[in-house]
Order: C-alpha cells, then sequence, then structure tokens
C-alpha cells in the first residue's frame, strides 16, 4: 500500500467520475457505517481554496481529506478524514495527514476529531483545544496545532 499515490485537487480539477467516487467513499462511512444522517455534501468541496487529497488503487479511493481556511484567517482546516473499511490500519491516513500538514506548511491548524480518534491526531502534534461535544451523536473534540514561527 505505501506505493500509492497521493493525489490532490482543487474542486474544478476533479473529473466527474473521481468526484463520484471521493463522495461515495465519504457517504459509505460517514452516513452509511457510522449510521449519521446529515447533510455530507455540505458546500464547502466546490470553495476555491479547498483542496482535497486522497490515495486510490484502480479499484477507486482509498482513503480522503480536505484542507481549508475559512475567510482568510490563517487557519487551516482539514477535515472529512475517512479511509475505507478494507483498507484501514494500513497507514493510508496517516499518509494524508502528513501530505496536509505538508500543504499547511507553517499555519496553525484545526480539525474536529471524532473522539476515538484523538490520539491519532496527536501523533501529528494536535491538541485538544475544546470540550467534547456530539455530533450526530457521536463524541467529538475540536484539536489545534500550532503553527511555526516564520524568520
Amino acid at each position: 500500500m505505501s506505493s500509492l499515490e497521493i493525489r490532490r485537487a482543487r474542486f474544478a480539477e476533479l473529473d466527474v467520475p473521481t468526484l463520484y467516487a471521493l463522495l461515495k467513499l465519504r457517504q459509505d462511512v460517514f452516513v452509511v457505517e457510522q449510521n449519521c444522517a446529515f447533510p455530507e455534501i455540505d458546500g464547502r468541496d466546490a470553495e476555491p481554496g479547498v483542496m482535497h487529497l486522497w490515495v486510490a488503487d484502480e479499484e477507486g479511493p482509498l482513503s480522503y481529506l480536505r484542507v481549508f481556511e475559512d475567510e482568510g484567517d490563517g487557519v487551516a482546516r482539514i477535515g472529512r478524514v475517512v479511509t475505507a473499511a478494507h483498507v484501514r490500519g494500513r497507514g493510508l491516513s496517516a499518509r494524508l495527514m502528513t501530505a496536509a500538514l505538508e500543504l499547511v506548511g507553517d499555519a496553525p491548524s484545526q480539525l474536529d476529531a471524532q473522539v476515538e480518534s484523538a490520539s491519532f491526531y496527536a501523533r501529528f502534534g494536535f491538541f485538544v483545544a475544546g470540550p467534547e461535544y456530539l455530533e450526530d451523536d457521536i463524541p467529538h473534540v475540536l484539536m489545534t496545532r500550532a503553527g511555526r514561527a516564520v524568520g
């Protein structure tokens, strides 16, 4: 699995079959597997600053995340981190997180983590920065990672 290439594209660069496959992976995990009826397609994917990163094989996407910034606040948001059930535990999300943080560079970063995944994100320098809350009946926490000083 480690030889799989990380792909990245902005929304306008995604062809229809790739976009469909990425959205299907997210739906399969977040809506079907986790049994959460919520607007998974939230309107953020098509924003000009959003970068989509994923790993795929000949069958389609295996793991995915997106990176974006809210209204020029200088804080990178990482979200929709997902891996297909049949390839979990093979390091694909870790590879994508590493690529996302390389993309982010020195900017501070933030994500909303499912509590059971908080230790995974802590490996990348994220720490819990708020109280636990429920999102679609799943416990979450806000996690942040400080930016590095430039200069």
